[in-house]
């Protein structure tokens, strides 16, 4: 194997390494951070406050949010509502808007 190829396999490891870390380092929303608190982000939606927040419905979840950057069945994913931070799959908040 010439030393090329060898420098270049071991810069991509070391490359998809670094991002694979840095998409599992994302730290999740805190219910206390003053944004996730004024939109009432819960990570668990059936302790949302329905008092507050009266516009959360049964099965609303971040997993079926439109907002929502992964798979309905991921447990965590970004939301462009927490820049650089994840929301859980089975939270809500009241900016949830019904997917498709």
């Amino acid at each position: 194997m010439s030393t090329n190829r060898r420098i270049f396999l071991m810069t991509l490891s070391a490359g998809t390494a670094a991002l694979s870390f840095g998409a599992l380092a994302q730290a999740n929303v805190d219910e206390k951070d003053p944004q996730a608190a004024a939109l009432g982000y819960v990570a668990d939606a059936t302790k949302a406050d329905v008092k507050k927040f009266p516009k959360y419905a049964a099965g609303q979840v971040c997993g079926n949010c439109a907002l929502y950057q992964g798979k309905a069945t991921d447990a965590n994913a970004a939301c462009p509502l927490f820049a650089g931070k994840q929301v859980s799959g089975k939270g809500w908040c009241s900016a949830w808007a019904k997917k498709g």
